[in-house]
């Protein structure tokens, strides 16, 4: 069997994914959903998403920006500019708030699936990978890397679930703050991302213009 598309794009556009889908960062989002439901409810509801999530990611990946002038009428740039302004929202709240200021975004945990996929699962920022992701490899080879990307993540996330579980029992209140930690200083990452992504839709705005 030939695996010669497993080459250097391949690995970097599986460590893209993998990046924009960083799976500590989706445990502080989704940290309530993590206390308040049972490991088999947040795994089902984890695959629901992310089989949603991939079939998005599939569409934008074999269409490229070309999809935003056909069928939503409108220039990928905006879609960077509004993207990266729901990214700085969502980075701000973490600074002054925590991982619990994202919980109306998500909704009850009985319907968490719509909450899960947006705007963090699917958002600007794994639209954009996924259509960059297009853009460097083959239909098959793109296919191949983000599927094994969102499995790899769903994975490590679901693992994780059953750590913070087994660890909450022994030292709650040291891994609470951590966790609040690592929320806050992630929300750094996502502002900046943010900034970059205003500012390249604002670039590419200039190059259309």
């Amino acid at each position: 069997m030939d695996f010669s598309w497993i080459n250097e794009a391949f690995l970097d556009s599986f460590g893209l994914m993998v990046f924009m889908l960083n799976p500590f960062l989706l445990l502080v989002y989704l940290i309530d959903l993590v206390d308040e439901m049972s490991a088999q409810d947040f795994a089902r509801a984890m695959i629901r998403s992310a089989l949603i999530g991939t079939a998005c990611y599939l569409v934008f990946s074999l269409l490229g920006d070309s999809i935003f002038d056909t069928v939503f009428q409108a220039n990928f740039a905006s879609f960077k500019i509004f993207g990266g302004v729901v990214f700085l929202i969502t980075g701000v709240r973490f600074v002054f708030e925590g991982s619990k200021a994202m919980k109306t975004l998500k909704g009850e945990p009985g319907q968490v699936s719509g909450g899960i996929i947006l705007p963090i699962l699917v958002g600007p920022g794994t639209i954009s990978a996924s259509i960059v992701v297009g853009q460097q490899l083959e239909p098959v080879p793109a296919v191949i890397a983000i599927v094994l990307a969102v499995m790899v993540c769903i994975g490590v996330l679901i693992i994780l679930k059953k750590i913070y579980g087994t660890v909450k029992s022994k030292q709650e209140d040291l891994l609470l703050r951590y966790v609040d930690i690592i929320g806050r200083v992630s929300a750094l990452l996502i502002g900046t991302y943010a900034v970059e992504m205003i500012m390249s839709g604002i670039q590419s705005w200039f190059q259309i213009s």
